[in-house]
């Protein structure tokens, strides 16, 4: 593998630039180093087909160096919320096809997030009990068709569910580059399955997936090296989010975890990590990147909860590649700012976010609506 020097073909992290036009993501040569996030945004049909819409929304953004689509069940159990996009049956195939040809027609490249929610979820949203490393319920609510209803305490996994999970992934991967997307990142973050394996308060299994952290990243690693056996390592990423406390989680030793977790990784050799809420003034993000020889992909915080920066984040994402990054994953930004990438190259205004809650409400309000510079100037 590559040393941290070496990284995405680049030169030096001193010479990266975020509108590089020949970096490099495994087999791919992306146009420039923004990434576009995965962001749930609840349009999909409530069986979990990608909808018309869907590939409107995505091809408006297709400048993009890589699009990550929004994350994506590997089974019914694995629901979160409703109107999630799913990719465990030929429907979906069907369905993420149209949205990874758009894309393609549109001059873009595509890699499916993929996730199980884990306690995340809610028999209303699945017709399924969710199931978790062990039962401990999420402390809020969830949000459900008939409105937001207290958490259920989930199903402890057995082992043999464990290994059906790992296998769910595997085909799910499968399927998701039969729909057309050029790889998968597999979701270890923000607080859904395979993060609740990692930290101690969602993990209280006494067995081979319990205890001591060589344990409790088993089921991570279990999960990309199938999906990485079933595709190529070279068409998988992984997400992770060392100490973010989102949806409950405490991970309660994070500086044992990750370093255990990244070395476990570099056996198996997935294309990229991607490092949530990034931060290149603490010392955990130096010692990601010295322990990642591969590419790092870094999703920078940006105050979430408020109006995005006038600059959308580009001067968090150019310290970020200072500091080693290799590539930088911006969420609203791109949400609000279909042609992003040439609004921040030349240095123009940003819309703004609108309402939050349009994000998730279904409908092109909010979703495909949001006008391009060139729109704006001709209004």
């Amino acid at each position: 593998m590559a040393t941290a020097a070496d990284t995405a073909g680049a030169s030096s992290a001193a010479e990266r630039g975020l509108f590089d036009t020949d970096a490099r993501l495994g087999a791919l040569t992306l146009p420039n180093r923004l990434v576009m996030a995965p962001m749930t945004r609840n349009r999909a049909a409530a069986d979990g087909v990608p909808q018309a819409i869907m590939a409107k929304y995505y091809a408006q953004r297709a400048s993009a160096g890589l699009i990550i689509a929004e994350a994506a069940t590997p089974s019914a159990v694995g629901i979160t919320y409703p109107n999630i996009p799913a990719i465990h049956a030929p429907e979906h195939v069907v369905g993420w096809r149209r949205v990874t040809d758009a894309v393609r027609e549109a001059g873009g490249r595509m890699f499916l997030q993929i996730q199980h929610g884990g306690r995340i979820g809610h028999p209303d949203n699945s017709g399924h009990m969710p199931v978790a490393p062990s039962p401990v319920a999420l402390p809020d609510t969830m949000f459900t068709p008939a409105g937001h209803q207290p958490s259920v305490v989930p199903r402890e996994m057995t082992v043999d569910e464990i290994r059906s999970t790992v296998a769910d992934f595997a085909a799910a991967a499968r399927n998701a580059v039969e729909a057309g997307f050029a790889g998968v990142e597999v979701h270890a973050a923000n607080g859904y399955l395979l993060h609740q394996f990692l930290a101690q308060n969602t993990n209280l299994r006494t067995d081979e997936y319990g205890g001591p952290v060589a344990n409790r990243i088993r089921f991570v690693t279990e999960v990309v090296r199938a999906v990485a056996d079933e595709i190529g390592a070279e068409r998988v990423g992984v997400r992770i989010a060392p100490g973010l406390t989102v949806n409950g989680i405490e991970e309660g030793d994070t500086e044992e975890i990750y370093p255990a977790l990244i070395a476990a990784l570099s056996e198996i050799g997935p294309t990229y990590l991607h490092v949530v809420f990034a931060d290149p003034d603490k010392p955990l993000f130096h010692d990601i990147r010295r322990r990642w020889s591969g590419t790092l992909v870094a999703n920078p915080f940006l105050a979430w909860g408020e109006p995005l920066p006038a600059d959308g984040g580009k001067a968090q994402a150019e310290r970020l590649l200072a500091a080693g990054a290799d590539f930088i994953a911006l969420g609203r930004s791109f949400l609000a700012n279909p042609d992003l990438v040439d609004r921040l190259r030349t240095g123009a205004p940003l819309n703004q976010v609108r309402d939050r809650h349009l994000m998730y409400v279904g409908g092109e309000t909010g979703y495909t609506d949001y006008p391009t510079l060139a729109e704006s100037r001709a209004a």
